[in-house]
């Protein structure tokens, strides 16, 4: 049996990542797949915090003519359309799990309280973060930082798109090169784009590493954690 390299874990995944191919929205075989590598993760016994993007639905920078506050909580509401599409998919599947958003909507999930969260993930529930960090201006590659620093996690796992960093856009420049492990502080020198860099400042100053990997490789999230080469490792 495969053994895990990481006892706690948070999870960032872009909202984009649950739109699939339709590029906006929800697309269910997605969220079914990505359901199934969590679950298979949880099961060596991971205690798993995600924190979830809401891109397929709005971010806060396309409300070019919008107050840049509102914009951004706009972008707030949407990461909870995923969080509650992600924890639905769980517990259909029999696995408890919490919602909690730095926005206060009791209605719909948890106020985020850090002990609860962890009080959560003792008894093998996953716990999913929604609206980032709850300030506008923030990113929720910030929000991913900040509370896989607040609940002890030992590495963040950004789940993206792509399979892993590159030098420059490979989407740009077919001779981008890939890059297997990168410093913090090279990360941010070389203006490097796959996480912002105040969520890169945040893991450096709280020693979280960093794990950026494609999350439709196959296996890829269960590779992650049982210590596989995989991604970019940012450290």
């Amino acid at each position: 049996m495969q053994k895990a390299k990481y006892k706690r874990v948070v999870i960032k995944l872009s909202g984009e990542a649950l739109a699939g191919e339709q590029g906006n929205g929800l697309d269910e075989n997605v969220l079914d797949s990505i359901t199934d590598q969590i679950i298979a993760v949880r099961e060596l016994g991971v205690e798993i915090g995600i924190i979830v993007g809401g891109g397929n639905f709005w971010r806060g920078r396309q409300g070019k003519q919008m107050d840049r506050t509102t914009a951004d909580h706009m972008g707030m509401l949407a990461t909870i359309i995923n969080a509650l599409a992600l924890q639905d998919a769980l517990e259909r599947k029999g696995v408890p799990t919490r919602v909690q958003t730095a926005l206060t909507i009791t209605r719909v999930a948890e106020p985020y309280i850090s002990r609860k969260a962890m009080s959560h993930l003792k008894k093998g529930r996953i716990v999913i973060f929604a609206c980032g960090t709850g300030n506008p201006y923030f990113t929720t590659d910030t929000g991913a930082a900040l509370r896989a620093a607040e609940i002890d996690a030992e590495v963040l796992l950004l789940a993206k798109n792509v399979d892993g960093i590159y030098d420059s856009d490979p989407k740009v420049n077919k001779n981008a090169k890939k890059l297997d492990v990168v410093s913090y502080k090279d990360y941010i020198a070389q203006g490097l784009k796959a996480m912002d860099t105040t969520a890169i400042a945040m893991c450096m100053e709280n020693n979280i590493h960093v794990l950026a990997f494609g999350l439709f490789e196959e296996n890829a999230l269960m590779r992650a954690v049982t210590g596989e080469t995989i991604g970019t490792l940012i450290k």
